[in-house]
């Protein structure tokens, strides 16, 4: 017995589906994204990571010196490279910031350290945005 659709179920049938990887791609968007996090002045240089620790055991770290996140930022940039704009930063001392990235509360982090499955922070941050 050869069942044959009519072209109204076919319709139904592919409009369904692609409602349905429509909202599967619109919940995946931005739940979960991977940042990368650089040691980097005012301005987005990078700079040595010690400027950056703030742990009491005689780190470097002073004014002006931040940690700079971003979806698009991928690990290796050098010391002196100017990062790719659209990044975010935070102070590098800022604990609630670390802790809301999954990043250890105090102490050092390694240039080009990216964290996976972050969620739901996109690349927005808690400062300014880079200006190019």
């Amino acid at each position: 017995m050869n069942r044959r659709m009519s072209s109204r179920t076919v319709s139904l049938t592919s409009t369904f589906l692609l409602l349905a990887a429509g909202g599967t791609a619109a919940c995946d968007n931005d739940e979960y994204v991977d940042e990368g996090f650089y040691c980097a002045d005012a301005n987005g240089v990078v700079v040595d990571e010690d400027y950056c620790d703030d742990d009491g055991g005689g780190g470097s770290g002073g004014g002006g010196f931040f940690i700079w996140h971003s979806a698009g930022y991928r690990s290796g940039y050098p010391v002196g490279h100017k990062l790719p704009s659209g990044g975010s930063k935070f102070a590098y001392n800022d604990a609630a910031s670390r802790a809301k990235f999954g990043l250890p509360s105090s102490g050092r982090i390694s240039n080009g350290t990216v964290k996976t499955s972050v969620v739901g922070k996109g690349g927005s941050g808690s400062s300014s945005k880079s200006g190019g």
